[in-house]
């Protein structure tokens, strides 16, 4: 029988695999002599601190090598496909999908649907377990592959199939007690449709996944985004004010019964609910260690505990923070979304108020785009960004010279906008040098004050507020 083949892309410097004489284009046979289906055996194999590891060479010969090494250490080498199989596509057509709401003509990439257990694992993507069979559990379990992160938007098992328009949605919520029973941890999100499951089904489904702490660590009640494209769609509406505030309520008293039985806080309302509602964010503690910032849930309240703790150091006047103060007169532009812009005008003020010689002018982005109702800054295209900001300079605003943008309005690890605008399209458009920003308080206040900041972080394109059915 042929071994299954994984064709290793590159080799970094200075690791095992460099000394071993493995290179570029060779092929990974097995590891202990068990052949690799995917990432998921890649990575447990590779554990040990000794390993058999069989590669073939270009030239057709094959290398057994016998490697001792430190446990968990990694041989140093990346191959063509990082799950090192075939991408598993979703299977549902969830009412709420916000792929199935983008208009047409984008690259193709963004309209693929992922729902795979291994991007859970390796990216914090959210699954459905619709398209997860018992082997793939098994082997979850046995790897203690964690954190899992799944989509569960209701426990009513009927209500599921109709929700995912996929009528074995229910009966997979069984994989919930499989992984409880593995003691793997997971964490739970629920898109909030109104009328749907919200009221008393949003009762039913925290109770239910209370059952499952401790090793369900945390579950997030995300509003669904709703994009102008949704002829022919489910109909769903937006939350009102009150409605919101509703919801805070019944997720708050949950907390409370949680964290005297847990010590967890447990189940969490996304920021825009809380903006939404006009409701104070909760205080840093009650977030448990801001498990769930990828959904939204903790992301203005980290920025404000960052910004704060930035300020502080300002307001001491330590040697490091002086140098920024002391850099001249700065005016710059800060572009966000409609969500942030509240909580980012108060930083910028507080920021100009500290250091007179800077002027922040803080823009929120209509998402024109997508519509009025997208609000988050990780959905900002570089077509609305341009228009709005020249319409501004035209106006007679004074922009300044330098404007700075958070690293999620753009695709991971690229320059690039959703609508495949450039960050060199922007600074031609506008005349305007731009400065990538870390979606952090600390970044922000170091990106303002130095005029030779550089993003310190590798834009990773994981913080962005979350809406489902849609990952870049």
């Amino acid at each position: 029988m042929k071994k299954t083949e994984h064709i290793i892309k590159e080799v970094a410097f200075g690791c095992i695999a460099e000394e071993m004489g493995i290179e570029a284009g060779d092929v990974l046979l097995s590891i202990n002599d068990q052949e690799i289906e995917d990432v998921f055996d890649y990575r447990y194999l590779i554990k040990d601190e000794y390993v058999e590891v069989l590669v073939r060479k270009a030239d057709g010969e094959e290398w057994l090598l016998e490697i001792d090494k430190d446990y968990d250490e990694d041989l140093g080498v990346t191959f063509e496909n990082d799950l090192m199989s075939d991408y598993r596509s979703c299977s549902n057509k969830c009412i709420f999908c916000f792929i199935d709401q983008m208009p047409p003509g984008m690259r193709e990439t963004l309209y693929f649907k992922d729902d795979d257990s291994r991007l859970s694992f390796l990216q914090g993507n959210y699954i459905t377990l619709t398209n997860m069979s018992e082997h793939d559990v098994e082997r979850i379990i046995q790897m203690q592959l964690a954190p899992i992160n799944i989509s569960v938007q209701t426990t009513n098992p009927e209500l599921r199939c109709k929700m995912l328009n996929n009528r074995f949605a229910g009966e997979k919520l069984r994989f919930l007690d499989r992984f409880y029973e593995g003691h793997v941890e997971m964490n739970a999100q629920i898109v909030c449709c109104k009328g749907v499951n919200d009221g008393e089904e949003l009762k039913r489904s925290i109770e239910d996944l209370m059952k499952y702490l401790p090793f369900m660590r945390s579950v997030s009640v995300v509003p669904a985004g709703l994009t102008k494209f949704r002829d022919g769609l489910f109909p769903l509406a937006l939350f009102t004010k009150e409605e919101a505030g509703v919801i805070i309520d019944r997720i708050e008293a949950y907390q409370k019964i949680c964290f005297d039985r847990y010590g967890l806080h447990f189940v969490h309302a996304s920021d825009e609910f809380y903006l939404l509602a006009e409701r104070e964010l909760p205080e840093e503690e009650r977030y448990d260690g801001y498990i769930q910032l990828e959904n939204g849930v903790g992301m203005l309240r980290l920025f404000r505990e960052e910004f704060s703790a930035a300020m502080q150091k300002i307001t001491k006047g330590d040697r490091f923070s002086q140098q920024r103060r002391e850099t001249g007169e700065r005016r710059l532009t800060v572009a966000t979304g409609e969500l942030a812009f509240p909580v980012m005008r108060e930083a910028a003020e507080e920021l100009c108020r500290a250091c007179p010689a800077l002027t922040i002018r803080v823009c929120p982005i209509r998402n024109d785009f997508f519509g009025e109702t997208i609000t988050v800054a990780g959905l900002v295209t570089g077509q609305d960004l341009i228009a709005q900001l020249r319409e501004r300079q035209q106006a007679g605003e004074n922009l300044g010279d330098k404007l700075l943008i958070p690293a999620n309005m753009l695709r991971s690890g690229e320059q690039v906008f959703l609508d495949d605008v450039t960050v060199q399209d922007v600074e031609r458009a506008l005349g305007m040098s731009v400065t990538v920003v870390e979606s952090a308080g600390q970044e922000f206040v170091e990106a303002a004050l130095n005029p030779d900041y550089h993003m310190s972080r590798e834009n990773d394109g994981d913080r962005f507020v979350y809406v489902q059915g849609y990952d870049r």
